[in-house]
């Protein structure tokens, strides 16, 4: 079985995602709704993963490809497939369950920290983020990198897992096999130097990238290999 992976905008791909699968040899497709690509069926996947965009979920008559995406990510949940939502992925999942997105206070951009609930905790996946990779102890509060102004409510009968200061619902459990993270798990080097190309904090942020990177994406590729490889 394979990985559907769902594009709102050609800069924000899978990133370490992509290099997750190809290391473990899951087959994967990527498909750009943003640019017109038209998705394919769902059998044949046993997950689904939706990326960032700019656009809002509350945008969906100026941006038509969002309609098709909640189609797919209600025939996911439906389905009972594994769905991972990032950022505006996370949004579309808790609009399909019914939830109120909006804009937020003020943006969230850069490395800061989420920190888990209770129920985070206890989530297998989310312990997989929590334990440093290298030295193996256990983090409740760690650096995530953010960019985002939206947020939403949490859906009825979702586990709230993490909040930061600033947002509440950072990240969602929805039954056993749907999970909506408003941060970007994602990243890779290469892509937050084309995101904050000419912004005037790129150094800053380029900086605080190589410092936290190698433990980051140690954290994901841990939660990768729960997420992709249960059932």
């Amino acid at each position: 079985m394979a990985v559907l992976i769902i594009k709102n905008i050609i800069t924000e791909g899978p990133g370490t995602i992509e290099v997750f699968l190809r290391e473990e040899h899951i087959p994967f497709r990527i498909v750009d709704l943003g640019s017109g690509e038209a998705p394919p069926p769902l059998e044949g996947f046993n997950s689904l993963v939706v990326m960032g965009g700019p656009m809002g979920v509350y945008e969906l008559e100026r941006y038509p490809h969002l309609v098709i995406e909640s189609r797919i990510i209600r025939e996911a949940i439906n389905r009972d497939m594994r769905v991972l939502g990032i950022c505006l992925g996370s949004e579309m999942i808790a609009h399909c369950l019914g939830a109120d997105v909006y804009s937020g206070p003020e943006k969230e951009i850069g490395w800061y920290h989420v920190e888990l609930t209770g129920d985070g905790l206890k989530d297998p996946l989310m312990r997989r983020l929590a334990i440093h990779p290298r030295v193996g102890d256990f983090w409740r509060k760690f650096k995530v990198f953010h960019w985002h102004g939206d947020t939403f409510n949490l859906p009825l009968d979702a586990v709230l897992l993490a909040s930061s200061e600033l947002y509440k619902n950072q990240a969602f459990r929805y039954g056993d096999n749907v999970y909506g993270f408003q941060f970007h798990i994602e990243v890779t080097k290469d892509m937050l130097t084309e995101w904050f190309q000419g912004m005037p904090d790129v150094d800053k942020i380029m900086k605080e990238t190589e410092r936290i990177y190698e433990e980051y994406t140690g954290r994901t590729m841990n939660f990768y290999k729960v997420f992709f490889r249960r059932g």
